[in-house]
């Protein structure tokens, strides 16, 4: 169970539900079900002695040890990146990056604003799909001379780029340039997108020779989708 919002204000809460086999719960696949058996209430009485249990565990450097495994850390180029947290839970992985890539010597410089995690949003709610949301990262871009700019949602699962003039870059574009490099490494893949401006990732898949696969929106569909299709790269 991940508790989250999302990109939401901050006076709303809500739940990822996730199944064995980090196979997302949707609709489609037993979360209508989880509506019913909660409605009911109809619940047995606890058993103590067969109480589960339950331990803490910090994901970060295997996470980080994920990331890094798209790249090679030796032929990084010198780059200035700008990161906004927005004040949500990017900040601590974004410090755990910078940390590893110095460690290892890459020539990348962080430029790093609201990183600090507060539940109050101090500098705004963080969901750089809003125009008003943005001007920070833009800013921030242009002053620093920049290369790019990456803004997080607040419970950091989407990203959003900016280029070297501080221009937002529609999500679009990143889900097939993203395409191009995995059908470079896995030529005749399929690619899962959404509904919404499909044109730029069909014509990209189609030119790089992967196959375009259309799904519902939302990620839980999307990533049942992936599993059905084999797909090697799903986005929205």
């Amino acid at each position: 169970v991940n508790v989250t919002a999302s990109h939401n204000p901050m006076d709303y809460n809500g739940m990822k539900l996730v199944r064995e086999g980090a196979r997302p719960i949707s609709g489609d696949t037993g979360l209508r079900d989880v509506q019913r058996l909660a409605e009911a209430g109809d619940f047995p009485p606890v058993n103590e002695a067969a109480r589960g249990s339950y331990r803490q565990i910090s994901l970060r450097d295997a996470y980080i040890d994920h990331l890094l495994g798209y790249i090679s850390v030796n032929n990084l180029t010198p780059l200035k990146l700008v990161f906004n947290a927005g004040n949500g839970a990017a900040g601590p992985v974004i410090d755990a990056i910078e940390a590893r890539l110095k460690a290892l010597g890459a020539p990348v410089e962080f430029i790093k604003i609201h990183n600090t995690p507060d539940g109050t949003f101090p500098n705004g709610i963080p969901n750089p799909l809003l125009p008003e949301c943005r001007d920070d990262t833009r800013k921030a871009v242009i002053e620093h001379g920049a290369d790019m700019g990456i803004a997080f949602d607040g419970d950091f699962d989407r990203c959003f780029l900016f280029d070297e003039k501080g221009q937002f870059i529609e999500g679009y574009y990143i889900v097939g340039l993203l395409a191009e490099a995995f059908l470079e490494k896995h030529p005749g893949a399929k690619i899962i997108h959404d509904p919404r401006l499909t044109w730029n990732t069909e014509a990209v898949v189609t030119a790089a020779g992967g196959t375009p696969v259309m799904s519902k929106t939302g990620h839980a569909f999307i990533k049942e989708r992936m599993r059905t299709e084999d797909a090697i790269y799903g986005g929205k």
